[in-house]
């Protein structure tokens, strides 16, 4: 092989309660590379379509990502990237990690390397590392194994993944405004009391139960966020607005994507999902907010090759 198509898809992480360890994929949003094997040693990015970012690899998240998976496993040729980014950085549904997870799961196939997709999570942790200023795997890890995943450490790296009921569907809504995660963590208590950790704890263990069983009752009751939620709302536009829209609309449940502006919700069923997708646009329409909806099936399969170029 000389050539690669990967897709690398979008995620949603935090997922209410599950802040820094709980993540679910998307499907049908993400960024799309194309590699090259190239005589040069090294990576290089020949093209970077929809967003202005950075052409020299250790200033750019997927080009940190190839450079620890090649540090580890050196190779004699060079590679030639053109990333075509589907999602905007600052956008809260998982830009950076995309582009991480898509360059390490592509470099793998290229070099015949053999690693599991869970072997490539530590590499593409070092370029989320770069957007974020901070190790965390709730984006990388759903983006790159798909499904629900649940981070239980990183040192050593442990990733849970978790099931999918099979109507479970997901309406995302993202106010086009930039929020940088190093913003949105700055914002948040170094400390929490006691009683809040516990009530917290026993919402994520309720959400993981009623994911296991396909229990959407529990699922709804479980997605509540009593500690970064009301740090991070007044951070995003209308968002109490929007969550509101979402709840009336019979979303099982709805909160902040990632580090926001994104906000999500998570519903049974698709016809409920659009609903729900519309309500949330009827509140940022009213109020002149450029936006976009996603309507989106939990996507369980994760980063993929799209296809496979021999170069003669």
């Amino acid at each position: 092989m000389e050539a690669i198509s990967v897709f690398a898809p979008a995620s949603v992480a935090n997922v209410s309660c599950g802040f820094d360890i709980l993540g679910f994929c998307l499907d049908g949003v993400g960024d799309e590379f194309y590699i090259e094997k190239t005589v040069e040693p090294g990576v290089h990015f020949k093209e970077i379509i929809g967003q202005k970012l950075p052409l020299d690899p250790q200033k750019n998240v997927a080009g940190v990502a190839a450079l620890a998976l090649l540090k580890q496993h050196p190779s004699d040729c060079g590679f030639a990237i053109t990333l075509t980014k589907g999602i905007k950085p600052g956008s809260g549904i998982g830009s950076s990690s995309a582009s991480a997870v898509g360059v390490v799961y592509a470099l793998n196939e290229l070099m015949g390397l053999g690693l599991s997709k869970m072997e490539l999570l530590p590499f593409a942790l070092e370029g989320e590392m770069l957007a974020s200023q901070a190790a965390h795997a709730d984006n990388i890890a759903p983006a790159l194994l798909g499904g629900f995943t649940l981070v239980r450490s990183l040192q050593p790296m442990d990733i849970v993944s978790i099931p999918t009921p099979s109507d479970l569907y997901a309406a995302v809504i993202h106010p086009l405004v930039e929020l940088k995660t190093a913003e949105a963590r700055s914002v948040l208590s170094a400390e929490v009391s006691f009683k809040d950790s516990i009530q917290q704890s026993a919402n994520l263990g309720a959400l993981i139960s009623g994911l296991h069983t396909a229990d959407y009752d529990l699922i709804s009751r479980s997605l509540v966020d009593i500690l970064v939620e009301p740090k991070r709302a007044p951070l995003i536009p209308n968002y109490s607005a929007l969550k509101q829209a979402a709840l009336n609309a019979n979303a099982l449940g709805a909160g902040i994507s990632g580090a926001g502006p994104s906000v999500f919700a998570l519903c049974k069923g698709k016809e409920n999902a659009k609903a729900v997708a519309q309500s949330m646009r009827e509140v940022l329409e009213s109020s002149g907010t450029i936006f976009e909806t996603f309507v989106s099936p939990i996507n369980t399969q994760g980063t993929t090759t799209t296809k496979s170029h021999e170069i003669l």
